[in-house]
């Protein structure tokens, strides 16, 4: 009736899903989520994945929970003494590129308005700009911006992004930037005064930034304010404070990146 003896053969066996070391940088998929992304390391006994946005989560090392190449695999955590080496980040928050040299510079640019924004920008963006071999040079003002423009002959492959401080509706700045007019240019800017409030007042141990009444420069309000008598030293101060992207605030970091993203696209 059956047709064949089902106890003969090897009925016991079962099959053998093979066990992995869960190298860093491993790729494998959650069998149950479909969550995909490289071993990053172990957190309290669970092997941590990152996805390719930079998303983490920690899974269980249980039996075939994971796939690799399409396959069922059980991971297991290498014996080794030493922990894997954690990534090292640039202080823009970006993967550093470990043995690569600055590019040769290409002839995109990046202007700021002055000294201390390219200070800043050095500070924060420098690995990055340097990998990319894009250079960034100072404006004495941007008074003058749509004839600077038209000088330096912006094209395909000569992208320019400016960085505008204190670019809002109705001011001074937004007049001037509504002049230029290229497809390959890319003006952006943040809502403060100066470059100096970008930083984030609680890295100078202050609440908030004083407020300078209309007609006086900012800058030396700030001073009188702060109790600080030279300008420069106070920039020294602030600039000493800066040390990653957490220490600005988010106006200055996504105009940066967007102007980065700009002058480094490639020609179609």
């Amino acid at each position: 009736m059956y047709g064949e003896d089902v106890l003969a053969g090897n009925w016991r066996r079962r099959k053998v899903v093979p066990e992995v070391d869960a190298e860093v940088d491993l790729v494998v998929e959650d069998a149950d989520s479909g969550f995909c992304g490289a071993v990053v390391g172990f957190e309290y006994g669970a092997v941590v994945l990152e996805d390719r946005h930079g998303k983490r989560r920690n899974f269980p090392l249980a039996p075939a929970a994971f796939l690799l190449d399409g396959a069922p695999v059980t991971l297991r955590k290498p014996v080794r003494s030493a922990a894997p080496a954690a990534r090292r980040r640039t202080a823009s928050g970006s993967i550093a590129v470990q043995g690569v040299r600055a590019q040769v510079a290409k002839a995109s640019r990046i202007w700021v308005e002055g000294v201390h924004d390219a200070a800043m920008v050095e500070r924060i963006w420098g690995d990055d700009l340097r990998i990319e071999g894009v250079v960034v040079e100072p404006l004495d003002g941007i008074d003058e911006l749509a004839d600077a423009v038209r000088a330096f002959q912006p094209g395909s492959e000569r992208r320019l992004g400016v960085l505008v401080d204190h670019l809002v509706p109705g001011s001074k700045e937004s007049r001037v930037v509504a002049a230029v007019t290229s497809p390959h240019v890319l003006v952006t800017g943040h809502p403060y005064v100066d470059i100096w409030q970008a930083v984030k007042p609680e890295r100078l141990g202050i609440k908030a930034w004083p407020v300078v009444p209309p007609g006086r420069p900012w800058k030396e309000g700030v001073c009188a304010a702060l109790g600080v008598a030279d300008p420069a030293d106070m920039w020294r101060l602030i600039l000493s404070k800066v040390d990653t992207f957490h220490h600005v605030e988010t106006p200055l970091i996504g105009a940066m990146e967007r102007l980065i993203d700009f002058v480094t696209v490639e020609s179609p």
